[in-house]
């Protein structure tokens, strides 16, 4: 498991009921219901990832984020998951939206395009920065909306959500120490990790 699959496990309580949105080859989904009991189901993209994910048991369907999570009726999960693919969906607000609809809440991984990394590179080189988590080059990669800390917290200001809890953390899993502070992890974290919830439940 990725680091970030092990943090968004353990913010998730035993025996609720969890959609992964871009669930890749399914080992969080493997994780949950083995661990935790969870009723933990999976959309990909990705036909090769559904079809290995099926082939292991795992109830992973063929879909996307952008236009699948409306055809879930309100309150179907209790978590709602979204790995590190906020930055490559084509509306980032709405997927937010339609996963805290169907959600009572949502866990959303993301590269932190604010890391002091990226920014030298990008003042230095005057090219688009690469980097172990931004590892494809600007004209393949699947990353159309990279946002940093600080924008996804005001992303989630403008729509009233609430910030349960937040991490920021390196790619090898160190929890940053500057974890009561914003800039500074959005400075110094590779990764970010956020629960929500909407402000009316």
């Amino acid at each position: 498991m990725r680091v970030d699959q092990r943090l968004i496990a353990e913010m998730i309580e035993p025996k609720t009921r969890v959609l992964d949105v871009g669930s890749g080859d399914g080992t969080l989904i493997d994780y949950l219901y083995r661990t935790r009991s969870c009723d933990a189901r999976g959309i990909e993209i990705d036909m090769e990832n559904v079809t290995q994910s099926v082939a292991h048991g795992l109830p992973v369907m063929h879909g996307d984020a952008d236009h699948d999570l409306a055809d879930y009726p309100d309150g179907t999960f209790d978590y709602v998951v979204l790995q590190r693919t906020l930055q490559a969906v084509e509306r980032p607000r709405e997927v937010l939206r339609q996963m805290l609809r169907i959600g009572r809440h949502a866990i959303v991984s993301f590269p932190n395009f604010g890391h002091w990394r990226l920014r030298l590179q990008l003042v230095v080189t005057g090219r688009m920065p690469m980097t172990p988590v931004w590892s494809t080059p600007w004209y393949t990669t699947p990353n159309i909306h990279p946002c940093t800390i600080r924008d996804f917290l005001m992303l989630c200001e403008e729509e009233g959500y609430i910030v349960q809890q937040w991490l920021a953390i390196d790619e090898d899993g160190a929890r940053a120490p500057w974890r009561r502070s914003i800039r500074l992890a959005n400075l110094f974290g590779e990764q970010a990790l956020f629960l929500l919830r909407r402000a009316d439940t």
